[in-house]
Order: C-alpha cells, then structure tokens, then sequence
C-alpha cells in the first residue's frame, strides 16, 4: 500500500511538471498552415517570450486605466473569446456605457484595420484609442509610461523584451502586439476537418454547402470575414451611430461596419455592433426576415426582388450546426493567454 500511495505521489507530481511545462513552453508566431499570410508586419516586431510575456502582463495591467482599475482584460475576456461577455456595448471606466460591442481579440495578425469602423490601421497604435477613450479606459499615454517607471518591476520586464530599461510608447505597444497577435483562434473542429484531421456530420455538411451560398462572401474562410465594411440592414441604433463614415467622411460609408468574424459565436453573445441580438437565432432570423432598406444597404441582401437571404427553419437549423464546428474551446482556454 505504502508502495502504491508513493508511486500515485510521483506520478502526480510528473503530471504537474508536464503541466508546468506545456505552460511554459512558447513557440513564438506560427501561422496556421490554413492561414493566409498575415498583414501585421511580424518581422518587424518578432515575437520573443520575454516580449510576449510582457505584453500579456500590460495586456491585465490596470494601471492603464485613469485610476486604475480596470485592463484590456476587463472588457476582452478569455473565456468570452476576448470579448466583454453579456453586455450590449462595452462598459469602461466608472461603469461608464461605449457606443459599441466589445470585439473579440482573435487572429489580429490577419486584419487590416481595427475598430468595428475600421479607423485605426496598426495593431501597433490600436491600444491608445481604448486608453485614451472616456468612456473605456480614459487614461494619458504619458500618465501610463510614468506609472509604469515607478513600478518595481517593470524596468527589468522591459530590458529582457528590449535590452532596455527605457519604457516608452513605441515598446509598450509593440510589447502589446506581440500578445495580442498570439491570439490566434486556429483549432475549432471545422479547423480540424480543414485540416483532414476530422469529418462533418451530415447536418454540419448541409449547414457548410448553405453558408458557402449564403454566407461565405462576406464571412469568408478561413478567418470568416473579408474585412470588408457593409451595411447588414438593421434598424438605425438610438445613438444613430453612422460607422465608417465618421472615418472616410463618405456620405455612401454612413451605417456601414466591418465584418465580424463567425468564429467562436458561442463565446461572444451577444452580436452586432450594438449588440441588439442576444442569440444566433435571432441573428438568423434577421437575415432571413428582418432586414431593412436603410442607406447604403449592402447590394447583397437585396436581390431578386427580395431584402435579406431566404431560408428556410431547417436551413437555419443547418446553419446553426455548422457554426458550432468554428468554436475553438482550446483557444478560450489556453493558459498561455490567460493572466499569470
């Protein structure tokens, strides 16, 4: 017996070190072999471990916001795919309320632009609108940068991931970078089949050949957006919201936002740009029976006489079924992103 409770203690302290070590082993950026080559200039600014850890410990720091209390993490949530799960729009600083839906952080690498009216064009810069905005994080970059020079141990984080103990804007968003393009959402079962490793079922089958007639154009593979902006045809927002015309100042822009990725829909009710659907049903249903003739309406969802995409119950009940297929639970709980 005594030999047997020893021998249970050893292998449980293996399992623990193998544990360890899988945590701790990092690889750097690999693109998925199904990937396209990403936009983010990674040569530029290679990922390292001590960068990369670096970035994920500012990614949880709070004193990024004005009086310190809440992170990046706060409104992008790892078990919500990053994203600030079950409020319509974000919630920032002093419970103050955003205009919009809080987007994931997922396969970042591969976007042009960000914001869901597409007006920042490097991941590089893309931190300082959340810091700086009121209503999320309503901090000063120098502010942060001097809170960050009087931390004990930021100095030494910065000269393993730089070879400086300098802590400067470009540094502390480069650092930010490499976590955030480490957030790459590549092993849900439709990755798997991709990759001949896994079959759909019958209805998943079904539901693919309707999304690629349906769907794909907009939401296409592998990252499932084209990172296009259109408008989808739902009612004008309260706050009247006009997209990505407050950037380009294009009158034909007004009520147009980027194209959402699909992946990991179970993770990141609820949906939109103003979150106003609470379940995929209802998005669905909004596709198939709701959509309306506002400005702009993207020609797509108005063809053969008819606005939206015809579908049928069961067509949606397919569609849903293959939507499962691209929720990747291994990214939601992969403890490399997760905070330390």
């Amino acid at each position: 017996m005594h030999i047997k409770i020893v021998g249970v203690i050893i292998l449980s302290f293996g399992l623990l070190a193998c544990t360890k070590e899988a945590i701790d082993r990092f690889t750097g950026f690999r693109k998925p072999d199904h990937f396209p080559q990403p936009v983010y200039n990674v040569t530029g600014n290679p990922v390292t471990k001590a960068g990369f850890e670096l970035g994920r410990k500012l990614f949880y720091e709070p004193r990024l916001s004005r009086d310190n209390s809440i992170s990046c993490g706060s409104c992008h949530i790892q078990s919500a795919a990053f994203t600030q799960h079950g409020h319509d729009v974000s919630h920032g600083i002093d419970d103050r309320l955003g205009r919009r839906n809080s987007p994931p952080i997922m396969n970042l690498a591969w976007m042009p632009a960000f914001m869901w009216d597409g007006g920042v064009f490097d991941l590089d810069l893309q931190p300082i609108v959340p810091i700086t905005a009121h209503e999320e994080m309503d901090e000063t970059i120098p502010n942060i940068l001097n809170k960050l020079r009087a931390h004990p141990g930021y100095p030494d984080l910065y000269q393993q991931a730089f070879g400086t103990k300098e802590i400067t804007t470009a540094n502390t968003m480069k650092a930010l970078s490499q976590f955030m393009i480490m957030c790459i959402s590549s092993e849900s079962k439709y990755d798997s089949v991709m990759r001949g490793q896994a079959k759909f079922s019958v209805e998943e089958e079904q539901g693919y050949v309707l999304f690629r007639q349906h769907c794909n154009s907009c939401h296409t593979e592998p990252l499932f957006t084209d990172h296009s902006f259109r408008n989808n045809g739902i009612a004008i927002g309260s706050n009247d919201d006009a997209g990505r015309s407050e950037i380009t100042l294009n009158p034909l822009d007004r009520y147009k936002f980027k194209v959402p990725s699909l992946r990991n829909l179970q993770f990141t009710a609820p949906y939109m740009h103003d979150g106003r659907f609470y379940t995929l049903p209802a998005v669905l249903d909004h596709y198939s029976e709701q959509v309306q003739n506002t400005p702009n309406l993207d020609p797509l969802l108005q063809q053969s006489g008819r606005l939206g995409i015809s579908l049928t119950k069961d067509d949606k009940t397919k569609l849903l079924s293959f939507l499962r297929t691209l929720n990747d639970r291994e990214f939601i709980t992969n403890r490399l992103l997760a905070e330390q």
